[in-house]
């Protein structure tokens, strides 16, 4: 039996739909959080049709991933199918939230409003909650109601303005910068923060996360340099984006690429020394030789393959690793050692490979106690536990109020 984790006996809403809020609840529920999934039943309509239809796609370009034990963020929470615009699913809603920690939801700001489960109506009936909601922008200001994406949020936070190749167009993170480090992960700590203040105030509280304002504080340095000197950093010219050749990715013969970070003066110097270029010792932070140093790196690396050069460099006290593709990370030896990568049973009777806990506690760590439900795998059971009977769940899935 796994450990029960340190947010054991936290109950949890989970209204969201889109990566930032799944991921952030994934995490609670790592942590041993009871995570109920509320999910629409029946066919979608309207705009929530075009969006199952584009889903749909991405689910049939991946093998129906979404629905799959290895889908990650599904992890560790069951499904309830609930209608929340019919009475008896408003009702159920209700009385589930009467029993809740926490609420997370991801609607356009209003919209919860509108739905008549907004904080300020449900914290009357239950004050001790915990209502987060992650957007775009946040609750206020003049973007508030915009639509957007991850690219639009980290474009607007100044992330996208430093990434990438000198003269050439701002390198995409795919959506990892805001979406799930600025709203998952943002999210995840907001809500772990109100419960410890609940513990002091008795009390629940508004959590507000804007992904714009999450991609921000990830450049909380980088703005705090640009205060300091008035500079305003460039793409590719910087010493930590690529404009220093000390500090950067180099091929290598086997058309793979290693990564170099040898940024202070001994890591600088023994990489010259290893590299047979102890000329350019001295000139670490001289601009006009960092071509010729580059030049002569690119051709010393292109000697060896990746793994090779590798082995080398981490024997003698240099920043050095390989850039691995997601096929090779499985089989690092570091992720090994840290039960990175984990195969869960799933209920066919077979493996699930996932990436495991992050999070390492000592006395209460987090575990993988199930994997994604169907949608309203477990709406019975929930059902039951609020006191329903089996008749009366029969009679509301027929209606199409529940599923």
């Amino acid at each position: 039996m796994p450990n029960a984790g340190p947010l054991s006996g936290i109950k949890v809403l989970d209204l969201t739909r889109l990566a930032p809020g799944p991921h952030c609840t994934m995490i609670l529920g790592d942590l041993g959080a009871d995570v109920i999934k509320i999910e629409e039943p029946g066919p979608p309509t309207g705009r929530r049709a075009q969006q199952a239809g584009a889903a749909s796609v991405r689910e049939r370009s991946q093998g129906g991933f979404q629905g799959s034990p290895f889908n990650a963020l599904g992890r560790n929470k069951k499904s309830v199918g609930l209608n929340l615009k019919s009475p008896i699913g408003k009702q159920i809603f209700l009385r589930l939230h009467q029993r809740c920690d926490v609420m997370v939801e991801e609607f356009r700001p209003g919209v919860a409003k509108r739905l008549g489960i907004n904080y300020e109506a449900l914290s009357l009936r239950n004050p001790r909650y915990i209502h987060c909601a992650i957007t775009g922008y946040g609750q206020n200001g003049p973007y508030r109601d915009l639509v957007g994406h991850d690219i639009n949020y980290i474009a607007h936070a100044g992330a996208l303005s430093i990434m990438g190749t000198k003269g050439q167009r701002p390198t995409i993170p795919h959506n990892l910068i805001a979406d799930y480090a600025g709203g998952g992960m943002h999210a995840a700590l907001g809500i772990a923060a109100a419960l410890i203040a609940r513990g002091t105030t008795g009390r629940g509280q508004y959590v507000d996360i804007a992904m714009m304002d999450g991609a921000m504080l990830v450049l909380a340095q980088a703005f705090a340099a640009h205060f300091w000197t008035g500079k305003v950093p460039r793409r590719g010219e910087t010493q930590l984006d690529g404009g220093a050749p000390y500090y950067g990715v180099y091929r290598t013969s086997d058309d793979k690429w290693i990564t170099i970070g040898a940024m202070e003066p001994w890591f600088y110097a023994n990489l010259c020394r290893t590299m047979e270029l102890d000329d350019f010792i001295p000139h670490q932070h001289n601009r006009e030789k960092h071509p010729e140093l580059r030049r002569m790196l690119e051709a010393k690396f292109l000697t060896r393959p990746r793994d090779e050069w590798f082995e080398l460099l981490s024997k003698t006290d240099i920043c050095a690793a390989p850039m691995l593709t997601l096929d090779e990370v499985e089989k690092n030896p570091q992720v090994k050692a840290r039960n990175m990568i984990v195969e869960v049973d799933s209920p066919a009777g077979d493996k699930a490979k996932q990436v495991g806990i992050s999070i390492k506690l000592s006395a209460t760590p987090g575990s993988i106690r199930n994997l994604a439900p169907e949608l309203g795998q477990h709406t019975d059971e929930i059902l039951a536990e609020l006191g329903y009977g089996q008749e009366t769940i029969d009679k509301w899935r027929a209606d199409g109020a529940i599923k």
